[in-house]
């Protein structure tokens, strides 16, 4: 594990200094926005706009690096991300700052497709477990960090927003200086939902309310601090502690969901999670160290959701077929952290009040204990080498979809993801058949650049 931290030293920098700044700055935005008594359904809104971003920018990322190289776009994308912070620094438009979030989501995501395809292509297959263990560590080791980077300052005004800024740029550095071979990109996997949803339509609905259960946490954990009394450092260790409780829990949790049904599991974590904040509805009231613990344990519950439901997953996905699932992972998980916010700020703005936030992830954690039920799952899809390995991750949207093919669970030589399944291959109507040949033909397009940048790298992807 030293030689393969050495090895990607400059990558795994990178990710932490930017992760960082991104952590810092989302709780930021719920406490200044909420200062400035601004409704929680605009704090909801911009979170879910970044999501989006998140969400529909990878395949702008992908056509970006292909055509001018890794280093280049990370720049680019880098530069995006800081002018859109110090742009909020200057003015507190909220129109301004919704297109802003969404064009930080697209860049973000563009940074993280650099960062993790120079990590698949340089990874010789007995090390990606630890490869992809170690950025999944350092990801969620710079997300808490920038929560507790929140205590040096006391006030909420340009200084935070500065801080991140210089993060953005300071990722830049092990970037611009690695001289670490710059990898052809692989082009991402067609979607193709019918076969997974046919597959594995339980296993989405968990990612899907995992998905809301985190974006709500990101953007509205801070609100429900501020309006409880918490001082900025208050807030900031609130979040920290309920981060690192799940990351810390990947492990044990993984150990125990290779040895009992990963479907009673997560009926067990939704069940739990249901009851264990009911005391949080407002009922009563609880000092500060009390509400870490509770924050401790909702993390454990609450972060351990998307990779048992990912396992589950895999679980029933024929191996061959699982570059594919990782996107619409990716995807629905997505969406439910842009419908998350939205729904949980308009609750709160409604009922007036930050303890709505956790009847909301009560009535989230209750969707899943009525629709994940062990004798609903009759066994039909199985995979052939189920129970697949779990595989500790602590939140996908602080990664890109590219970051599937590391998964040990993949064996990319042998994967047909790019190959659609027969009923999604066949079209219903003629207008879907333009459609798909268009697709077919932007693919092959995407296939023919990242052939012609394998032979031919460019200025800044050759070895240094």
């Amino acid at each position: 594990m030293v030689n393969t931290l050495g090895s990607f030293f400059s990558l795994y920098l990178a990710t932490l200094v930017l992760l960082l700044g991104s952590g810092l700055f989302n709780t930021y935005m719920g406490l200044r926005l909420s200062a400035l008594s601004v409704s929680e359904a605009w704090i909801g809104g911009l979170i879910a706009i970044y999501y989006l971003g998140l969400v529909l920018g990878a395949r702008y990322g992908h056509k970006l690096i292909m055509q001018v190289g890794h280093i280049r776009a990370y720049a680019a994308s880098a530069a995006a991300v800081t002018i859109t912070i110090l742009t909020q620094a200057l003015d507190d438009n909220l129109w301004l700052w919704l297109g802003l979030r969404f064009i930080a989501g697209v860049a973000m995501v563009t940074l993280f497709v650099a960062i993790e395809s120079w990590l698949n292509e340089q990874t010789e297959n007995k090390t990606r477990g630890t490869v992809f263990g170690l950025y999944m560590l350092v990801s969620g080791l710079g997300t808490v960090l920038g929560q507790l980077a929140l205590a040096m300052f006391r006030n909420l005004n340009y200084q935070p927003l500065i801080f991140v800024a210089m993060c953005c740029v300071l990722s830049l550095i092990p970037i611009a200086l690695t001289h670490r071979l710059h990898p052809a990109l692989q082009v991402p996997a067609p979607l193709a939902p019918r076969y997974y949803l046919a597959r594995v339509p339980m296993s989405l609905v968990v990612l899907f309310v995992a998905g809301m259960l985190t974006g709500a946490f990101y953007g509205l954990g801070p609100v429900y601090g501020v309006q409880h009394g918490m001082n900025n450092r208050e807030v900031g260790l609130f979040l920290a502690i309920s981060m690192a409780a799940g990351l810390i829990s990947q492990w044990p949790l993984g150990w125990l969901a290779d040895r009992m049904s990963r479907v009673t599991l997560i009926r067990i974590n939704a069940l739990i999670l249901m009851l264990v904040v009911v005391p949080l509805w407002g009922w009563f009231g609880f000092s500060f160290e009390l509400l870490l613990v509770f924050s401790a344990v909702l993390g454990v519950l609450q972060f351990t959701l998307y990779p048992l439901g990912a396992a589950f997953a895999n679980d029933n996905v024929d191996p061959e077929r699982r570059v594919g699932l990782s996107a619409i992972v990716y995807m629905v998980y997505g969406i439910g952290a842009c419908i998350g916010p939205l729904l949980a700020g308009w609750l709160m703005e409604i009922w007036t009040g930050g303890d709505v936030y956790f009847i909301f992830v009560s009535a989230c954690a209750a969707i899943l204990v009525v629709c994940v039920r062990p004798q609903q799952v009759t066994g039909d899809h199985l995979s052939e080498d189920a129970p697949t390995q779990f595989v500790p991750m602590y939140d996908s949207l602080q990664s890109s979809n590219v970051m599937a093919v590391m998964d040990p669970r993949v064996d990319v030589e042998n994967d047909i993801s790019h190959d659609l399944p027969p009923e999604d291959a066949e079209p219903a109507s003629a207008g879907e058949q333009q459609d798909d040949g268009q697709q077919g033909q932007s693919d092959a397009q995407d296939i023919q650049a990242t052939e012609a940048l394998a032979k031919d790298p460019g200025p800044d992807q050759r070895p240094d």
